[in-house]
């Protein structure tokens, strides 16, 4: 059984995971429009996948006898600037994903909720992939600066990534 604080942790979670698909949506509609085929395959395949993040937390709340919550979400951004402003939007979001779920797991082991502290620990080593895979995005960026050719190439270096990654469990 869940407490009310852990219960009350994981729906604030849940919302996380929502929100964070729809800044991957929005981000995956404004490359598109972008003319950036591989990078908007790429978000719409994150958008899918924080998706299956936020139902899991869904399905676990309920089966440990909470109640998950399905809340409102604000309107992402729609406009990013450059690949590299949005690429480093994505890390920045995904740092206070980090953030969030390590305090969801410090809170499970102060409510001594060892069933949640061992759940949590898939999101734990997921946020260690997200913040790598976006740093390593963002080092290419850089290197590319604004050769326009090597964009090119970039887009469709990450179409190849939308491919190698494993499904969400």
């Amino acid at each position: 059984m869940l407490s009310k604080k852990i219960e009350k942790a994981l729906n604030s979670q849940i919302q996380i995971e929502a929100q964070s698909s729809q800044v991957y949506l929005s981000m995956a509609s404004w490359a598109e429009n972008q003319g950036f085929e591989g990078v908007a395959q790429f978000m719409y395949a994150h958008s899918d996948e924080e998706r299956m993040h936020m139902l899991k937390l869904v399905k676990f709340v309920n089966e440990r006898g909470g109640h998950a919550r399905v809340s409102s979400l604000e309107e992402p951004s729609a406009k990013f600037g450059s690949f590299k402003d949005m690429f480093q939007t994505l890390f920045d979001h995904e740092v206070m994903v980090s953030a969030s779920i390590n305090d969801l797991v410090h809170i499970s082991l102060e409510e001594r909720d060892y069933a949640t502290h061992n759940f949590l620990q898939w999101y734990v080593a997921e946020q260690i992939e997200e913040e790598a895979l976006a740093r390593n995005i963002l080092d290419k960026i850089n290197l590319i600066g604004d050769d326009k050719g090597g964009l090119y190439l970039f887009d469709n270096d990450v179409k190849q990534l939308v491919g190698q990654q494993a499904p969400p469990a």
